[in-house]
């Protein structure tokens, strides 16, 4: 039996096949903090340019953490466009705002204006962009690498090509951002999307566990020191830790390690707001969870400039941790009191 898709493919905007079709040197840019999401949807859509003809760079700000090195063609990934390239289009994937590609967007913000621009994005904080047609932003799929898929498949891009590659980062993406298909933004079409991929062998228990099941012994030992830091209010209704600089130090990790740390302090029984505060020099990360049917994430972290999902949000604030921490508890617990259940 053969997975049809054919249904979703009319929430593909024409403008966007085309340019991704068109484009002979495409570039690619993910967000800061890169997840599976995000690299996942870059990877594909560079799979889908080539298929096409075309040449693709995908740029990161940040290294890509070690986690992701299973993601066939990662190994290709620039923390800088080639300076040499012509390129003829700027596709953002997986970026609430342009400002979340980080440094990279304003090291070449000559090159981002210059360039015609495809967004591709889940988040419904995402404002888009002037040109009409040019911006597919989805907030009821569940993940941007969802969208990539009805992309492909739209473009007649047999999504076994590139010897599993394609199936195998769009995957990801998707496991990533369901927790396996765990989460409330599973969609029947979504179900279908992954079907559609381990239909032509996209491998997903191994990436399930990778993501999800396997963590080197410096992670876990980070995870610990931020549990034992936790600390709650209003009851247990906001739930939050910190990761500090010298946390990564202690225990040999980086800030990618981070990784999974708010949604194992999410499952607080009682919370209805769960916030990682992550210091950063000058600066400070937050990453917010909530519950259905309470408090929209992203309009907390929207207070503070940041956007994303209802339930999982996140912000960058210009502050020390010591300084951004209590303003954004005084606004958590405004919010969490007001959720009547």
């Amino acid at each position: 039996m053969t997975v049809e898709l054919e249904a979703y493919l009319g929430a593909v905007p024409d403008l966007v096949a085309e340019r991704i079709a068109g484009a002979r040197q495409a570039l690619i840019v993910s967000h800061e903090s890169p997840d599976a999401d995000t690299l996942g949807a870059a990877l594909g859509v560079a799979r889908i340019v080539e298929f096409h003809g075309g040449q693709a760079t995908t740029v990161c700000t940040d290294p890509v953490p070690p986690l992701y090195d299973f993601l066939p063609g990662i190994e290709a990934e620039k923390l800088d466009p080639d300076p040499a390239t012509a390129y003829d289009l700027l596709v953002v994937v997986d970026c609430g705002t342009l400002e979340r590609v980080g440094d990279v967007g304003r090291r070449h913000a000559e090159l981002f204006e210059r360039l015609p621009r495809v967004i591709i994005d889940h988040h419904l904080s995402n404002p888009g962009s002037t040109t009409p047609g040019a911006d597919w932003i989805d907030p009821h799929s569940a993940a941007t690498c969802e969208m990539v898929v009805l992309l492909a498949d739209r473009l007649k891009v047999p999504l076994g090509t590139a010897g599993g590659a394609l199936a195998t980062a769009l995957m990801a993406g998707i496991v990533m951002d369901t927790s396996t298909f765990a989460h409330s933004n599973v969609t029947p079409r979504t179900l279908e999307v992954a079907a559609a991929l381990v239909e032509v062998g996209a491998p997903l228990s191994e990436i399930s566990r990778r993501l999800y099941r396997t963590k080197p012994d410096g992670q876990l030992r980070l995870f610990g020191r931020v549990l034992e830091r936790l600390e709650t209010a209003d009851g247990g209704r906001v739930v939050w830790s910190s990761l500090l600089e010298t946390d990564l130090d202690a225990t040999g990790t980086s800030p990618a390690d981070s990784e999974g740390i708010i949604d194992l302090l999410s499952q607080a029984d009682a919370a209805e707001v769960t916030i990682i505060f992550k210091e950063s020099p000058d600066e400070t990360r937050i990453s917010v969870r909530t519950k259905p049917g309470g408090v929209d994430a992203t309009v907390l972290t929207g207070a503070f400039g940041g956007g994303g999902h209802a339930r999982a949000s996140g912000a960058t604030i210009h502050l020390p941790l010591d300084q951004a921490r209590p303003a954004v508890l005084a606004e958590a617990s405004r919010l969490a009191i007001a959720v009547s259940r």
